[in-house]
């Protein structure tokens, strides 16, 4: 399997599971919350990677430095 394939089975396997837990509660803003816990662990994976260098990681994650700078502080990552 593919490391694409691989993400792409766990946030299935996850949203299905959150379904299940929600227990016939009615989910609200799942696209956030979803963006909110994938983007900050893959930020600080992609930064472990580039050793805090801020300009590559923003290259590798074909993000603006800007933007990620940005992301980093809403994450309190800065």
């Amino acid at each position: 399997m593919q490391t694409s394939d691989h993400i792409g089975q766990t946030i299935r396997h996850a949203m299905e599971q959150y379904f299940r837990d929600l227990d016939g509660e009615t989910p609200a803003a799942i696209y956030d919350m979803v963006l909110a816990r994938v983007e900050k662990p893959l930020i600080e994976v992609v930064l472990a990677h580039t050793q805090g260098n801020q300009t590559r990681a923003a290259e590798l994650l074909g993000l603006n430095r800007n933007t990620l700078r940005k992301k980093m502080k809403s994450y309190d990552l800065i």
